[in-house]
């Protein structure tokens, strides 16, 4: 009973004794109803409310036998939204007829008068196979998403007592629901702390779903972050489901933040604010119910000075505001750092025996890292691939080449460079920048002359 009592039914038929029995039926079996008696009436709540299941009469006003009102019905329901199950119900049951309802996307077929005992297990059934089909649709999307975000992956270290202090601070945001800005330089691992306070949260057994906003064109931002319906647009050839549909009941990390359009920001505070959103297409309105935990290397302060950012929304965003120390303020952790990359490369790439040289480490903890812990985890990969036999030193670091706390190194020796191809060239320049503007991700692609969408397909393509 409990199971059922969140499911709504909304069944149609002109006869308003069915109605009436059908309600009794299904409302002492735990079922929310909602009762229609024309075709309009229907497609009109379709349309407004949420249901799991609809028994649907097949003849209303035109006639009282063919059918034919019911199969144009059936269509018309399941172009505005055909993951809802639909059982039809006649007292002029044919093999033709039914073969013709399943054809026009009927579910299952029931005859008047019916056996309640069937009429229940239909219902349960298509409801539990309905959202089989919609969980299956959201693992394969979580799926796709989580092989996009493959990537870079810091460890969770923390010896110095700046990052110990943040450690602190965000299991104890971790134990309630606020929403939760994460800001710091670029690299310095605020996917994983978001990943940390996820998982330290009430909401761990749920999806942490990641979005980075600034990769989100403008034109499919709704599409992106809230679903849209089959056929809301061109190229809408099936029903997608949201992000924020994604996140139910677990947390949604806005990465990237300062860069989401200012057309959407609104969009984005009216879901925020009133926990609510629909799918472009559709005007059904859907419950939000996703912890929000977003992440920003800008100066978003400075940006709602400009007028760049809402401030309203900056306030829904920052309720507690953890701002991650770069790695050269975490002197204690950049060696159990090193060593955590180096052993996981090492097994990566079949090395064994693989230690780091004293002049290797002091040039380690000397280094300024612009970079940050991606910086670190990069050259660690770089110098497990070059080392030739078991000691990793200053040759295989080539810090020499890598740019000072103060100087930005913009250009490569001829030697060096004729000996790369134009992507090493061009991921290279982009590294480059990214350290010299402080992993400022709107500077950095106005600096390219790249617009921000040619930014981050790069960032994604060179894994970033």
């Amino acid at each position: 009973m409990s199971q059922k009592a969140g499911h709504h039914i909304l069944i149609a038929d002109d006869d308003h004794n069915i109605l009436a029995a059908l309600k009794l039926l299904l409302s002492s079996s735990g079922y929310q109803v909602t009762l229609a008696s024309h075709p309009e009436q229907v497609v009109k709540l379709y349309k407004s409310e949420q249901f799991d299941c609809v028994f649907l009469d097949l003849n209303f006003n035109l006639d009282t036998t063919s059918g034919e009102e019911g199969l144009a019905l059936i269509t018309q329901l399941t172009q505005l939204d055909d993951s809802i199950p639909i059982v039809v119900m006649t007292g002029w049951a044919t093999v033709e007829l039914a073969v013709k309802t399943m054809q026009h996307g009927a579910v299952d077929f029931i005859q008047k008068p019916w056996e309640n005992e069937r009429l229940l297990t239909v219902t349960e059934t298509q409801i539990r196979l309905a959202q089989q089909l919609h969980q299956s649709a959201k693992l394969n999307q979580e799926n796709a998403l989580l092989k996009a975000q493959q990537g870079f992956n810091e460890p969770l270290i923390a010896h110095s007592s700046a990052m110990k202090q943040v450690l602190t601070m965000a299991e104890q945001v971790a134990k309630s629901d606020i929403s939760v800005l994460l800001t710091g330089e670029n690299g310095t691992g605020k996917s994983l702390l978001a990943e940390h306070i996820h998982m330290m949260s009430a909401r761990a057994e749920h999806s942490l779903i990641n979005v980075n906003m600034g990769a989100i064109s403008e034109n499919l931002f709704e599409s992106e972050m809230f679903g849209h319906v089959k056929g809301a647009f061109t190229d809408a050839k099936e029903n997608r489901i949201g992000r924020f549909e994604l996140a139910e009941k677990g947390s949604l990390f806005l990465d990237e933040i300062a860069n989401i359009p200012l057309s959407q920001q609104a969009k984005l505070l009216r879901v925020l604010e009133a926990h609510q959103f629909e799918k472009v297409g559709a005007s059904k309105t859907q419950h939000a119910d996703a912890r929000i935990i977003a992440a920003t290397n800008a100066d978003i302060d400075k940006q709602v000075q400009t007028g760049e950012f809402r401030q309203d929304l900056l306030y829904r965003l920052n309720t507690v505001e953890i701002v991650l120390p770069p790695l050269r303020e975490r002197g204690e952790d950049i060696l159990p750092m090193a060593e955590h990359f180096l052993t996981q490369f090492a097994e990566k790439y079949n090395k064994t025996a693989l230690y780091l040289s004293e002049k290797a480490i002091a040039a380690l903890q000397k280094y300024a890292w612009p970079g940050n812990i991606r910086e670190l985890n990069h050259m660690i990969e770089r110098s497990v691939v070059l080392c030739i036999g078991n000691e990793i030193g200053l040759e295989q670091l080539a810090l020499s080449v890598m740019p000072s706390n103060d100087v930005e190194q913009e250009m490569v020796s001829y030697d060096e460079e004729r000996k790369q191809t134009l992507e090493q060239l061009e991921k290279g320049i982009i590294e480059r920048r990214l350290q010299f503007l402080k992993g400022n991700m709107l500077d950095v692609a106005k600096s390219l002359g790249l617009s921000r969408s040619a930014f981050y397909r790069r960032i994604d393509k060179y894994k970033l």
